[in-house]
């Protein structure tokens, strides 16, 4: 049946208005112009979740395995987030960062990471002892490596700078509460009754992607399971100069507690990733049993309680024992007083389980008919926004 028959509101509609949302529909009217762009965002402002809760950090790309989506667009990305914040005075920094081996157990991985961020096109610079110090003097370890393409900025800003460049629609307080797809295209219904016809769906929806995904009639093949990364300000931030990373470990996506020195000066120390009680649970008193029942009725949410029990437990203790966490930072830092550690707001990744319990561990894009679903997009996702944006739309173009 011919689309020409019905009157759309617009060509493509994106559900979700975090970074990624944003970058989509400025690289759709960027490559398509006269392309028509809706955003629905269910917040009253773009970035309220994941964009605007992570440590800021512009990553360079060298955690990832070589030729996957997060280390090309990681790699790429970086460049260009550093020239999209000089062209819009966004405050940013590239400041290089050290990634910091404590005890020889971590030597092989950090000897690991030196040759995959080679592979992936990265500088790296080996440094020993002494070379640690002339970086940072009051970090201490056994060996480093010093990345120099790493940076910082202000992610909410580029988000609030993609939406106003993008010249799309946006629409917030638009929770998405019904998808009807037809071979036409797609219809979705708000919370606040509203009816947006589009000849094309892109799920950015990040936290909820698997639920819109749902909706739409399309079994994603995972789940989200949303884990909280708490962080605390560093209140003597002159003990740190610029970013200090510990070496992470390669069986989890989580990079570890590290100390990141931000835009405005100040110093972030975190985070650390503990299972939320909610999709957009900040904090232990956050519970909604609705999302606890379907991370509990997951099965893939057993299988990494049963494998990685013993991570789990370390991240346990550090979320409840400032001491513990403390004593997790003195490893690098060992001049850092518990009293140094000041409460600051927490972030929730939004990551993907599969059915056997597998952690995905790269970007996750799915297609059906008339739709595009972002369901993996945590972390480098800022970094890499610029270039995800243009995958997705090129996925989407497609569909039209």
């Amino acid at each position: 049946m011919s689309g020409s028959r019905y009157t759309f509101d617009c060509d493509v509609l994106i559900v979700g208005g975090g970074i990624v949302g944003l970058s989509t529909a400025y690289a759709l009217t960027r490559a398509r112009p006269g392309t028509r762009v809706t955003v629905l965002e269910k917040e009253l402002a773009p970035a309220r979740h994941q964009t605007g809760r992570n440590s800021g950090v512009i990553h360079s790309g060298i955690y990832y395995r070589p030729g996957s989506l997060k280390a090309r667009f990681a790699v790429a990305g970086a460049s260009e987030m550093v020239k999209f914040c000089a062209e819009y005075g966004i405050p940013h920094e590239v400041t290089g960062k050290l990634i910091v081996a404590t005890g020889r157990d971590e030597l092989p991985r950090l000897h690991a990471l030196v040759q995959r961020g080679r592979e992936n096109g990265i500088p790296v610079r080996e440094l020993g002892p002494a070379q640690i110090s002339e970086y940072e003097p009051r970090v201490r370890g056994i060996a480093a490596i010093h990345v120099g393409t790493t940076g910082v900025c202000d992610y909410g800003a580029v988000a609030a700078q993609l939406a106003e460049a993008s010249g799309a629609e946006i629409a917030y307080g638009a929770e998405v509460v019904t998808v009807d797809r037809r071979p036409w295209g797609v219809a979705v219904r708000t919370a606040d009754g509203r009816i947006v016809r589009a000849r094309v769906l892109v799920n950015c929806a990040g936290l909820h992607c698997d639920r819109v995904a749902r909706l739409a009639g399309d079994d994603p093949g995972m789940r989200i399971v949303p884990f909280r990364g708490e962080y605390y300000d560093l209140a003597r931030p002159s003990l740190v100069r610029g970013l200090v990373y510990p070496v992470p470990d390669p069986a989890f996506p989580f990079l570890g507690v590290h100390l990141t020195r931000g835009v405005d000066g100040g110093v972030h120390v975190g985070p650390n990733a503990v299972p939320a009680l909610a999709r957009e649970g900040y904090g232990w008193t956050t519970v909604r049993p609705g999302d606890v029942a379907g991370t509990l009725a997951w099965p893939g949410s057993w299988q990494i309680a049963r494998q990685h029990w013993r991570y789990g437990a370390g991240e346990l203790r550090r979320s409840v024992s400032k001491r513990a966490f403390t004593e997790a930072v003195r490893r690098m830092l060992p001049s850092v007083e518990e009293s140094d550690l000041r409460p600051a707001p927490a972030g929730v990744r939004a990551q993907a389980v599969l059915r056997n319990g597998t952690l995905v561990d790269d970007f996750l894009i799915q297609e059906s008919p008339r739709t595009v679903h972002v369901l993996n997009a945590p972390s480098p996702a800022a970094t890499a926004s610029l270039p995800i944006g243009r995958e997705i739309a090129t996925r989407a173009l497609k569909h039209l």
